[in-house]
């Protein structure tokens, strides 16, 4: 075979073997819809719903309990409450998708409910996400949100015309301030704001949840409150803070004096959960942002005992799932 033969046979065989890797191997995706910390996900299927406790924790820096934030995932959709310190950590250690939630809704505007904001914002843009992130809270947050968008305007601008090449706009937030009602309701799940008493704060809410499988109350910061009461009623889940009212006492520090007054102004006691929950009869009784002040579980939950229910009570762990 003289040599132009041999490669005109040569470049008939090469475009054989192209035509067959085009045909039998699928092309890679261009754009993913979600991503992944590597071995996620772990979504239920359908339309199961599932509480995830990512952050049970207090502004206490307890390397054990990351800030205040559960998500309530409804088959492929995540619903966050709350973004305390450590969120998008937690967020990939519970196998959820690390560009975005579909929703993030915020009890009040506390730091340690609110310090993993820009966590959430950012890191789920550099890791893809596209649209604008949804979080809903009280007003207020807007203010917060556009000058936490400021704050790292230069890091955005870097992360879009440098060589990262981001993706413009995808670090922007449509905040939205609600005053109580339904704030959400949308494919079968329905999210109701419950104005909650915590101290001087004029507006604080509680948060109730209902899905096509289940009914999901999460308290954010409250002292005992009757709207939240009447809300919890029958629930599957309720999720509530709570603090240990046998070890209240003034603290030497200062200003320590009016802890006591404090708690019993801002916080709910477990004494007083367990006559809210004794009224209320949820299926389970979730304690997270517990104030434990020196107290072991069982003492908590003798002082819900107290308080008069006689059901399930569960002390959540970060990354538990309910």
């Amino acid at each position: 075979m003289g040599a132009l033969s041999w490669c005109v046979a040569a470049g008939w065989r090469a475009l054989v073997w192209v035509t067959v890797w085009l045909v039998l191997v699928p092309a890679p995706r261009v754009a993913v819809a979600q991503r992944y910390f590597p071995g996620g996900p772990a979504l239920p299927g359908g339309d199961t719903t599932l509480v995830i406790t990512l952050g049970t924790g207090t502004p206490v820096p307890n390397p054990d309990r990351s800030g205040p934030a559960t998500a309530i995932v409804v088959g492929r959709r995540v619903f966050l409450f709350d973004a305390g310190a450590g969120v998008m950590r937690r967020v990939a250690a519970a196998g959820l998708p690390i560009d975005g939630v579909t929703a993030a809704f915020i009890t009040h505007l506390h730091s340690d409910h609110t310090l993993g904001l820009p966590d959430l914002i950012l890191t789920s843009w550099v890791m893809g996400r596209t649209a604008p992130m949804r979080v809903v809270g009280p007003p207020g947050l807007r203010r917060m949100t556009d000058h936490l968008v400021a704050a790292w305007s230069e890091d955005t601008l870097v992360r879009v015309q440098g060589l990262e090449r981001g993706r413009p706009g995808g670090y922007r937030v449509d905040a939205r301030e609600v005053t109580g009602g339904v704030v959400f309701d949308s494919g079968g799940v329905k999210v109701t704001a419950i104005r909650v008493p915590h101290g001087e704060w004029e507006y604080a809410f509680a948060y109730r949840v209902d899905t096509p499988s289940r009914s999901i109350v999460i308290s954010g910061d409250t002292r005992y409150s009757e709207a939240l009461e009447r809300a919890s009623s029958g629930v599957d889940v309720l999720v509530h803070e709570v603090y240990a009212e046998t070890r209240v006492a003034p603290e030497a520090r200062p200003g320590g004096e009016l802890w006591p007054r404090y708690l019993r102004e801002v916080h709910t006691s477990d004494v007083e959960l367990g006559r809210l929950a004794a009224a209320a009869q949820p299926r389970v009784l979730l304690l997270s942002h517990v104030l434990f002040m020196g107290a072991t579980e069982q003492e908590v939950i003798d002082g819900i005992r107290r308080g008069g229910f006689t059901g399930r009570v569960v002390i959540a762990r970060d990354i538990g799932r309910y």
